[in-house]
């Protein structure tokens, strides 16, 4: 008797395994999918990332920057702006709930704008001769010159440098 061997009927199938085994996809394709998955995840990652830093700066105007934009772009005084600047000494007034001063370009000391705020003033704030003070304001640049501030920040009092006429005169 002579045995014929028969065709292994799985084998035979267009998925190449037994009845009911699932096919198993091809590794590098799977892997493919993955690196893909994980290059857009780490794009929307990157993305947030960036968009989060970007509102979060803490950039700010000069008192020059701020006059030449205005002059370029006379809408520009309807913007909410930051503006950073010294304080200039002896420039303080108290008027009737709101107080009045005038900061100036670090850099450009010829020029200044002028500074209305109502509020409480930080407690490091001070327009005394011998004492250097930096502030950061908040609000807008009115068409009258005067930038009328929402919030004021100066700089740490242990911060405080003296200016240069004290350290001549100390």
């Amino acid at each position: 008797m002579i045995f014929r061997s028969r065709p292994e009927s799985h084998l035979a199938q267009p998925g190449g395994g037994p009845k009911g085994v699932a096919r198993r996809g091809n590794p590098m394709a799977k892997n493919g999918r993955f690196l893909v998955s994980l290059v857009g995840v780490a794009a929307v990652v990157t993305y947030l990332i960036w968009t989060g830093v970007s509102q979060t700066m803490q950039y700010y105007m000069t008192p020059s920057e701020l006059v030449a934009k205005t002059i370029v772009d006379p809408s520009f005084h309807r913007v909410g702006v930051k503006v950073g600047g010294r304080i200039v000494s002896g420039s303080y007034l108290k008027g009737d709930g709101f107080h009045g001063f005038t900061v100036e370009d670090p850099e450009q000391l010829n020029v200044t704008v002028p500074v209305e705020y109502r509020g409480d003033l930080p407690d490091t704030f001070n327009d005394r001769p011998e004492m250097i003070v930096d502030a950061v304001m908040e609000g807008r640049f009115r068409t009258d010159g005067v930038f009328e501030a929402t919030t004021v920040l100066t700089k740490c009092g242990s911060r405080y440098e003296a200016s240069p006429e004290a350290l001549k005169a100390g």
